[in-house]
């Protein structure tokens, strides 16, 4: 089965368009790279939870709303080939693609996928 990277960031509400530039940009090289699919999900519906949530997993500010991404690949082995080519690509450099939020609050990791219904 494919394996998949999964990524959760808080994302300033208003920056909308300058994410959308940024994930397009890194989306390109991804596919260059080997991998499947990039897909991004605006926050619409992210209720606050009891305990935990979305909101308070990214420690998301007043002003920002929490975007959910996975990348589809292979295998984990084209995965980390692929990014190990993408994060030496000079087009996904801060100068020539930067972060329009803050990377240290960005939440990622690799899955086996197990169940694709």
């Amino acid at each position: 089965m494919a394996y998949v990277d999964g990524v959760l960031a808080a994302v300033p509400a208003d920056g909308k368009e300058a994410y959308l530039d940024h994930a397009a940009r890194a989306a390109e090289l991804f596919r260059a790279h080997g991998a499947l699919s990039v897909v991004e999900c605006w926050g619409d519906d992210l209720p606050e939870g009891k305990r935990n949530s979305m909101h308070t997993a990214v420690l998301r500010e007043p002003g920002e709303t929490v975007v959910l991404s996975w990348i589809t690949w292979p295998s984990k082995a084209v995965r980390d080939t692929g990014w190990e080519a993408v994060m030496a690509d000079p087009r996904m450099t801060e100068e020539a693609n930067p972060l329009p939020f803050d990377g240290s609050r960005m939440i990622f990791g690799g899955f086996d996928m197990i169940f694709e219904g």
